[in-house]
């Protein structure tokens, strides 16, 4: 191999940018979000909360902003132990977090994994396994004899009938467990708990990972009024005024509003997005486990970015573009190009190759020149932009359509935290289409959602001590 490295080892010294072919350019042009359709997808983004909001229209929107129940930010008074229970991935965390004052705070964690075997099997042996987890973590971190409040993040479509009570709408993310859809996953988890029958546990609050996102963020930063996911899947929330969610079931309590999850992973199942999508987002949902399910999602999230760039790069080395025409046993394999590589390729300098090099060898592709390396990182550019910009849309709507001064968005997930360019394009893209008269930052969650769902776990308590 050591003649097919001499190139590279010549433009580590030199850094020279070779210049993107002009074929592969035009070919990336439909990976664009011009700003003729940003305004395109912003309108029909509204379009779509406002029918998630009326309850006329609700059971037909995509966008079905859920309404959460949650009414109370924290305002630092919050005191005491919580649990806190994150199911959202292939694996799950449990937290214990002891809130002493204001951001003064302890709190320790353990991630568990979840086995494909349990991911696709029944309902039961997911919350059997969950309480199992429960109930080791409380031991090793000997509060086995205490009860506890616990919040649960749990980052699925969920119809939300109170605060302690929420119907799983349908399983994303991979999973497919039976007997859960249409069901009360609290009481699933209250049933598994009660099954063991040696832990005390008062389950204070079912929220999603956005909703946790945004409490995390808004415990430090009162200004927090959006909680934004962009990792494994992509969703967000905001503060909306009662008067406007009209599937609000409940005593308002007085208060002027609510948390509201829109599940935005869902836009473009009616056609919505078909003006901006491609032939690869056609093949990414084709192959995936719910085709024709959570479009918006599959163009944006980590689950699909590298899926997408690797799609892009078999059409164009099929096409002789690439790589000589010559590809490698990995590229041609699907889910084998990792979205964590195109964050590593895109965090090169101008001029130099190395990490993209890197990776190229690691798929097989050593025989690709500084050219290729070139082309691949543009073509990964495009696919990650366009996530950028796309979710970008969402949250410029959103900041819109709430119209204070100022709004802080409380973000995380795995793309928006690892990819080297995903904050500034996200900045620069949402500076464009928000009113000009409104602040905005953007604010990476420290925690994940797991310190969220103690403190919905503890507003909760707040307002109603036990």
């Amino acid at each position: 191999m050591g003649d097919l490295m001499k190139p590279f080892m010549n433009m580590k010294i030199q850094s020279t940018e070779y210049k993107v072919s002009d074929e592969i350019k035009q070919k990336c042009e439909e990976l664009i979000l011009t700003d003729e359709k940003m305004k395109k997808l912003m309108e029909k983004f509204l379009h779509e909360i406002e029918r998630g909001l009326s309850k006329k229209t609700h059971p037909e929107a995509d966008i079905k902003c859920f309404v959460t129940y949650v009414q109370d930010l924290p305002n630092g008074t919050e005191r005491g132990k919580f649990l806190a229970l994150d199911l959202g991935g292939t694996n799950f965390r449990v937290l214990l977090i002891h809130l002493k004052g204001e951001h003064d705070f302890e709190m320790q964690s353990k991630i568990y994994a979840i086995p494909q075997s349990i991911m696709l099997g029944s309902g039961q042996q997911l919350f059997d396994h969950i309480a199992e987890c429960l109930s080791n973590f409380m031991k090793e971190h000997e509060v086995y004899n205490e009860r506890l409040p616990l919040g649960f993040t749990f980052s699925f479509p969920l119809r939300q009938l109170g605060l302690t009570k929420g119907l799983l709408v349908r399983w994303t993310k991979g999973f497919n467990c039976d007997g859960v859809v249409n069901e009360d996953v609290v009481q699933l988890l209250k049933d598994a708990i009660a099954r063991r029958g040696d832990i005390q546990i008062d389950v204070c609050a079912i929220l999603n990972d956005t909703t946790g996102t945004l409490m995390s963020c808004a415990w430090k930063n009162h200004n927090c009024k959006i909680g934004l996911i962009v990792g494994t899947g992509s969703n967000a929330c905001y503060v909306e005024r009662v008067s406007n969610a009209e599937m609000f079931d409940g005593p308002s309590n007085g208060k002027e509003h609510v948390l509201i999850n829109t599940e935005w992973g869902a836009f473009g199942d009616n056609g919505a997005l078909d003006f901006i999508r491609t032939q690869y987002d056609r093949e990414i949902d084709e192959h995936s486990i719910n085709p024709g399910k959570q479009l918006q999602e599959k163009m944006i999230s980590g689950m699909y970015m590298g899926e997408l760039a690797r799609l892009v790069m078999v059409r164009f080395t099929q096409e002789g573009l690439l790589f000589g025409g010559q590809g490698s046993d990995v590229l041609f394999k699907r889910g084998q190009f990792f979205t964590k590589y195109v964050s590593e390729i895109e965090t090169d300098k101008p001029g130099q190759y190395s990490y993209c090099m890197d990776v190229l060898e690691e798929i097989g592709l050593e025989h690709a020149t500084p050219q290729d390396c070139a082309n691949v990182r543009y073509i990964c550019e495009r696919v990650s932009s366009r996530a950028a910009h796309l979710v970008s849309a969402g949250i410029a709507s959103l900041i819109n359509k709430m119209d204070e001064k100022s709004v802080t968005v409380g973000v995380d997930g795995s793309v928006y935290r690892f990819h080297p360019k995903f904050h500034d394009l996200m900045v620069n893209k949402i500076r464009q289409f928000v009113k000009p008269d409104i602040q905005f930052d953007l604010m990476l969650s420290e925690d994940g959602s797991g310190r969220g769902a103690a403190l919905v776990a503890a507003v909760a308590c707040r307002e109603d001590p036990r």
